[in-house]
């Protein structure tokens, strides 16, 4: 089985209205869908970089919305949902309903309005996917693995997977360094101070795990 990055740019008519609403909101760049579940009454729990206020306004946007609840943690707030219905449009619904793949926690939505996630399965039906995903928005993919059970022990976001591996690429790592942040952000085609910000969370989050001995035999 083969593990597959992919990223995607979203149209704004197809957009999930919390993603639209990402874009207009100061103070806020990213939200993480950590659990869902395709079910005709929905809860999900989601993560935002941002305070709970700023997360209770962008909440709004969703008509569906019945109850949340918001804790602030991880220097950000996680938002318990609960809803009637997704919101997201019917065709990437039924697309994602009908595909013969799994789908990975999170999905991380962007103010640039574009999103990643990743998604497990054979070779020919993710290829499958990736085509039919094209005919509806603008898709990407950016890194392919084999599939392990628990091969992300230090539970990265992609794109602090993905900033971590760009850094070795760039020689960051190397002793003498030879690569920088800049190297890293050009390459993530994103801010300076979004790749130091990834590259930071990345590494805190991968020497915790290893100081916990959770990666020690």
């Amino acid at each position: 089985m083969k593990r597959v990055a992919f990223g995607v740019s979203y149209p704004t008519e197809l957009a999930h209205p919390i993603h639209r609403r990402l874009a207009r909101t100061d103070g806020v760049s990213r939200m993480e869908l950590l659990i869902w579940g395709p079910t005709a009454n929905v809860t999900t729990l989601s993560w935002f970089d941002t305070d709970p206020e700023t997360v209770r306004e962008l909440l709004t946007a969703v008509g569906t919305l019945s109850a949340v609840s918001l804790v602030a943690g991880d220097d950000g707030t996680y938002a318990f949902a609960h809803q009637t219905g997704f919101e997201f449009d019917d065709d990437v619904l039924d697309l994602l309903a009908s595909a013969s793949v799994v789908f990975l926690p999170p999905v991380t939505f962007f103010e640039d309005g574009t999103a990643t996630f990743e998604a497990v399965g054979e070779t020919a039906d993710l290829s499958d996917f990736y085509r039919q995903l094209g005919t509806l928005l603008d898709v990407r993919i950016e890194r392919v693995h084999d599939f392990q059970r628990g091969s992300n022990p230090a539970n990265l976001t992609t794109r602090q997977q993905s900033a971590l591996e760009t850094a070795v690429a760039v020689g960051y790592y190397d002793v003498p360094r030879t690569g920088t942040v800049e190297d890293i952000a050009a390459e993530l085609d994103c801010a300076t101070s979004t790749a130091g910000e990834l590259l930071r969370k990345a590494e805190s989050a991968v020497v915790t795990q290893f100081t916990d001995g959770s990666l020690v035999d």
